[in-house]
C-alpha cells in the first residue's frame, strides 16, 4: 500500500514538472533574427567640366591679349615691330594651340641651328625629325626671337626700315629666308590687319591711329570673287586665313565653292 501511495505521488510530480515547463516554453519568447544592410553611398563623382574649344578666332584674341605687352617690350629694346612679332606668334604656334608651342614653349618654329646649348625637342617640318629648341617659359621665346633677327646679318636690313612699315618688315623677312611659304608676307600681313596689331607699334611709339582708317576697315570687309581653278584651301592661303575661318564667315557647310561666289574674308 505504501509502494502504492509512492507511485501515484511520483507520477503527479512528475505531471505538475511537466505541465509547468510547457507553461514556462509557451510563455518564452522567441527571438527572431534580424537582417540589417546597411548601405555606405558613395560620393557622387561630379561630372568633369570640359573646357569648351576656343574658335579660331577667339584663340587668335585671348593669344594676342596674353602676348601684346611682352611683344611690345621686345620692340622698345629691339626695334622690332610689335605687329610683326605677334603676326609671327600668331602664325607659327597656330595662336598658342600647336604641339611644338605647348609642349616645348616654342612661338616661332626657331630651329635648333648651331651653337645652341638649351633644350631641344625633334619633329616633322621641312624635313622629318627636324631640331626645335625648348624654353622654360614663353618670355624666352619672344626674347630669343628677337636676338635671333638682331643677330644675324641677313636681317641687318630691316632694322634700317621705319618701325611702322610692317609690310616691309613682312617682305623682307621672307626675301631674308625666314620662312620657305612664299605666302608668308601675305599671312602676316592679313593677321596684322584683321586683328589691328599695328595700334601696338604706335603705343609704344606714343602715338595714335586716324579714326579714317579704323572707320575704312569696319565699313568696308575684304572679299574675294571665285574663280577658276579656285578652292578653299588656296584662298585661305592667299588671304593668311583658315577654311574653318571662311567656311565660319560665309556659312558654308560643305568645301564647295562656285565661279563667281564672293567670299567674305574678315569681320
Amino acid at each position: 500500500m505504501k509502494v502504492k501511495y509512492i507511485l501515484i505521488a511520483i507520477v503527479f510530480t512528475s505531471l505538475f514538472i511537466g505541465c509547468k515547463s510547457k507553461k514556462h516554453a509557451t510563455r518564452k519568447s522567441k527571438k527572431r533574427a534580424v537582417n540589417v544592410e546597411v548601405i555606405v553611398e558613395k560620393p557622387s563623382k561630379k561630372p568633369s567640366k570640359k573646357t569648351p574649344k576656343l574658335s579660331i578666332t577667339n584663340a587668335t584674341l585671348h593669344y594676342i591679349a596674353k602676348y601684346k605687352d611682352v611683344a611690345m617690350n621686345e620692340m622698345r629694346v629691339f626695334k622690332i615691330p610689335a605687329s610683326i612679332t605677334l603676326a609671327q606668334g600668331i602664325l607659327e604656334s597656330s595662336s598658342g594651340r600647336s604641339k611644338l608651342t605647348i609642349n616645348s614653349n616654342n612661338h616661332f618654329g626657331i630651329k635648333c641651328h648651331k651653337g645652341w646649348n638649351g633644350g631641344k625637342v625633334y619633329h616633322d617640318d621641312d624635313k622629318k625629325g627636324e631640331c626645335f629648341r625648348v624654353y622654360n617659359d614663353p618670355k624666352k621665346s619672344y626674347r630669343d626671337h628677337s636676338k635671333f633677327l638682331a643677330d644675324r646679318k641677313r636681317y641687318a636690313k630691316l632694322f634700317k626700315l621705319k618701325s611702322t612699315d610692317y609690310v616691309g618688315w613682312a617682305k623682307g623677312l621672307s626675301e631674308a629666308g625666314y620662312a620657305t611659304d612664299r605666302r608668308y608676307p601675305a599671312k602676316l600681313i592679313a593677321l596684322i590687319e584683321k586683328y589691328d596689331l599695328h595700334k601696338y607699334d604706335l603705343q609704344v611709339l606714343g602715338k595714335k591711329k586716324s579714326t579714317k582708317t579704323v572707320v575704312v576697315e569696319e565699313q568696308k570687309p575684304k572679299t574675294h570673287q571665285v574663280v577658276k581653278g579656285d578652292t578653299l584651301y588656296s584662298i585661305s592661303r592667299k588671304y593668311g586665313i583658315t577654311v574653318e575661318e571662311l567656311k565660319q564667315y560665309n556659312n558654308l557647310s560643305s568645301n564647295e565653292i562656285q565661279i563667281g561666289q564672293l567670299l567674305i574674308l574678315t569681320k
